[in-house]
């Protein structure tokens, strides 16, 4: 997860899924098909921090794009080589390679016409390269195009600097702009006003796509499974994932 949110912070089991489908529940969520979304963009941008974001925030709405012949471009920010940090078996130029794989794997599952650049920037140091992020992302906007990136209060400053490189990106461009929480699922506390509801819409999500989505996350043992040289636990454990493999992915308008 790297270096956390001083103000938003990753630590714990954070706010269980129990608390998240009782909420929803008494309040449930808007739901919206995912080309009402588009505003008739035909490429479609993802924004992803560190190899796995893309398919924990939104494997089900890449499929669904897919499926409709949208463009979709994956911007890989980082290689995700910060996550095992003093672990002999996970040396950071192992870690870079293993985790691109692992990337390219689940998206050959959810949408293998999908275009993944690397961008290679130093995982846990997003933030000091946010205005070079911004303009490398602006140079392939195009007016019209429609962006998904992590919601910009996720928690992880990672996260958090690719989305407002992303947002500037897109201002800039013209593009219609989105955001997909995934560890703000952790941080936030729903009844304390940190979950933004009228902003948020739910992209239903096919028995076929969600049983796909189960699979691709499986690609990433890396994150998977505890370090077997520091015994530290895995980067993402059973309640982290029960956030995130819903029969539906939220957005943020």
């Amino acid at each position: 997860m790297g270096t956390l949110n001083s103000q938003r912070l990753i630590k714990g089991e954070g706010t269980s899924e129990r608390i998240w489908q009782a909420l929803f529940e008494h309040r449930p969520l808007e739901r919206q098909k995912i080309d009402n979304l588009l505003g008739g963009s035909g490429v479609v941008h993802i924004v992803a921090p560190h190899p796995d974001d893309e398919i924990l925030g939104c494997a089900g709405i890449i499929r669904q794009l897919s499926l409709l012949g949208i463009a979709i471009h994956v911007w890989a920010v980082t290689d995700g080589e910060a996550s095992h940090p003093d672990s002999p078996h996970w040396a950071r130029d192992v870690l870079a390679t293993v985790r691109t794989e692992e990337s390219e794997r689940a998206m050959a599952l959810i949408c293998p016409t999908c275009l993944r650049k690397r961008l290679a920037m130093p995982d846990g140091a997003v933030a000091r390269h946010e205005q070079e992020l911004a303009m490398m992302l602006a140079e392939s906007f195009a007016p019209g195009d429609t962006v998904f990136a992590p919601w910009r209060l996720d928690g992880h400053p990672d996260h958090e600097a690719s989305a407002r490189a992303s947002h500037y990106a897109a201002r800039l461009k013209q593009c219609r702009f989105l955001e997909v929480p995934i560890w703000g699922w952790h941080w936030a506390d729903p009844y304390a006003g940190d979950f933004p509801s009228r902003r948020a819409v739910a992209i239903m999500l096919d028995p076929e796509t969600q049983r796909l989505k189960a699979h691709a996350i499986q690609s990433f043992q890396s994150q998977l499974q505890p370090d077997p040289d520091t015994g530290s636990p895995a980067i993402l454990p059973d309640y982290a994932l029960a956030r995130l493999q819903r029969p539906y992915e939220v957005v943020f308008q």
